[in-house]
């Protein structure tokens, strides 16, 4: 993948879609095809990235801190910090894995849910599908150990399933049964696409997608953020 490469066209070609399909892509392919990928040779560490850096380049440290909104916890040259779209998450999203090439790193898309908005568009004008997209990565999680891919950006589904007021099967009504089913269908997508087999995205058939909305919804709110 390069910057303006038709990602839909590939995906097109490679999967036949139909209605109700869910295309989960991985976020590395969606930022290579936009362009956010940075030259560590063209970055100057400030002081700061100097002090996280520990043994590792002051470099990356410097693209984390630029991407970063605010910095969470650091233990160096580990930080954790919230961009810009409000996730929290280690290095700012920023990665060297599966970069285009050595020395380089690649950054979260600037706006993951318009991305994958547009990519469901091009992809219902190359086909006629009525699908749904999903934008993945993989994060860490708080008190569990490894990594699970969740959804940064969807279209075409609604990324929560809100249960209040459901009643189980002894009769108990739900009041705080929220299920995160764009995450779902993330972590079940990367069980198929695989780590290192260079698969970038995976068709999920057989869940009905419904409704609208996007993927900043799975961020909660700061007034409901007991960890912050």
């Amino acid at each position: 993948m390069r910057e303006g490469d038709d990602l839909a066209a590939l995906i097109a070609a490679a999967a036949k879609l139909a209605d109700g399909d869910i295309v989960v892509v991985a976020h590395k392919v969606v930022s290579k095809a936009e362009g956010r990928v940075v030259r560590l040779a063209e970055v100057e560490a400030s002081a700061q990235a100097r002090d996280l850096a520990a043994d590792e380049d002051p470099r990356r440290l410097e693209v984390i801190l630029r991407e970063s909104a605010r910095v969470v916890r650091t233990r160096p040259p580990l930080v954790i910090a919230e961009t810009r779209h409000g996730f929290v998450c280690a290095s700012a999203g920023v990665d060297s894995s599966n970069a285009p090439e050595a020395g380089t790193l690649v950054l979260l898309p600037v706006d993951p849910d318009a991305s994958a908005a547009r990519l469901r568009a091009r992809l219902w004008e190359l086909t006629g599908a009525e699908i749904a997209v999903i934008v993945s990565d993989s994060f860490g999680r708080a008190w569990r150990q490894g990594t699970t891919d969740v959804a940064i950006g969807c279209a075409g589904l609604e990324p929560l399933l809100d249960l209040h007021g459901e009643r189980d099967a002894t009769g108990y009504e739900l009041h705080a049964t929220v299920i995160a089913v764009a995450d779902e269908l993330a972590g079940a997508a990367e069980l198929v696409r695989g780590k290192l087999n260079r698969v970038p995205a995976a068709v999920v058939r057989g869940f009905e997608p419904s409704g609208e909305g996007t993927a900043r919804e799975l961020v909660i709110p700061p007034d409901r953020d007991l960890f912050r």
